[in-house]
């Protein structure tokens, strides 16, 4: 449970859902494929999704981060080593 976004964009990448406290969220994109639930901050949908959850053992292994691989880092480093070889040729 979290009204956070960073937790929006992370929970996938370790198949994990996410209980979205919050009436509105940029992160549209992890609720279209069911990973997060925007609930609002009424108690009881909170509840009855956390209960639904918990209850249903929903869990599912086919989670696909909407938001990026995890290796943008590493992408980024090799483009600035090719071009920095080509430049040097």
């Amino acid at each position: 449970m979290s009204d956070s976004g960073g937790i929006q964009e992370e929970a996938p990448s370790f198949n994990k859902y996410v209980i979205v406290m919050r009436n509105f969220t940029e992160r549209i994109e992890s609720v279209q494929k069911g990973y997060s639930f925007l609930v609002g901050t009424e108690v009881e949908k909170i509840v009855e999704t956390t209960s639904f959850l918990l209850e249903t053992n929903h869990a599912r292994d086919d989670f696909l981060n909407p938001y990026g691989d995890g290796y943008a880092s590493k992408k980024i480093i090799g483009i600035l080593g090719r071009l920095h070889q080509e430049k040097a040729l």
